[in-house]
C-alpha cells in the first residue's frame, strides 16, 4: 500500500504541475474562454475539479465522497471571473486531496471509502480520482495548446525531439526513480 500511495502521491503532483505549467503559458482570457459553446473553459474545468476534490476528499476516511453540500452542476457554470480565484480554487482542491492521502496509513488502509454510497477500497477510490483528474488535466492543457498555437510550450517531449531524448535516457545508468521524478524535482 505504501508504494501504491508514493506512486499516486507522485502522479497527483505530475496532474497539477501540468496544470500550473498551463496557466502560466496562457493569457488572462484565455482562461476564461471555451473551444465553442460546446465545451468548458479552463476556468469551468477547474471549477468542477476544485468541487470534485474537496467533495471527495474531505473527511474521505469517515464520509461519502459526493458530500450534502456540493453543487456539482453549478461547478459547470462561469463562477470563477480572474486568474486569481482560480488558483485559489485551483489550490483548495489539489492541497485537500494531499492531505488526505497523508491520513493513509496502516491503521486504516483496509477502510472502505464511499462515494454515493458505492464502497470502493482506498486503491479503488485513488486510481478513480487520479484518472478523473488526468482526463480533465488533459482538457486543461489541449485548451492551452489551442490558444497558444505555435507559441505552446510542450510539457512533455517536445515534437521532433524523441529521438535525442531517448539517446540521452540511455546513456544513464539503470535506477529505481519514478518517471515524474524529474517533472517535481528537476534539479
Amino acid at each position: 500500500m505504501q508504494n501504491f500511495l508514493e506512486s499516486a502521491q507522485k502522479q497527483f503532483a505530475y496532474y497539477r504541475i501540468l496544470g500550473d505549467k498551463t496557466f502560466t503559458q496562457l493569457e488572462d482570457e484565455d482562461l476564461f474562454k471555451p473551444l465553442d459553446t460546446n465545451n468548458n473553459s479552463i476556468a469551468v474545468i477547474v471549477n468542477h475539479l476544485s468541487g470534485n476534490m474537496l467533495s471527495r476528499w474531505t473527511d474521505f476516511l469517515t464520509s461519502d465522497g459526493e458530500k450534502e453540500w456540493r453543487e456539482r452542476d453549478k461547478e459547470f457554470e462561469n463562477i470563477i471571473n480572474t486568474e486569481q480565484d482560480l488558483i485559489l480554487a485551483w489550490n483548495k482542491g489539489w492541497d485537500c486531496l494531499e492531505h488526505a492521502l497523508k491520513q493513509i496509513d496502516e491503521s486504516n488502509a483496509d477502510t472502505t471509502i464511499y462515494i454515493r454510497n458505492q464502497g470502493h477500497s482506498i486503491t479503488e477510490a485513488v486510481n478513480r480520482q487520479l484518472c478523473h483528474y488526468a482526463y480533465h488535466v488533459g482538457q486543461i492543457v489541449l485548451i492551452g495548446k489551442h490558444f497558444k498555437g505555435d507559441q505552446w510550450q510542450s510539457l512533455s517531449i517536445a515534437k521532433g525531439n524523441s529521438v535525442a531524448y531517448n539517446t540521452n535516457k540511455f546513456k544513464q545508468e539503470k535506477r529505481d526513480t519514478h518517471f515524474t521524478d524529474e517533472y517535481l524535482d528537476p534539479s
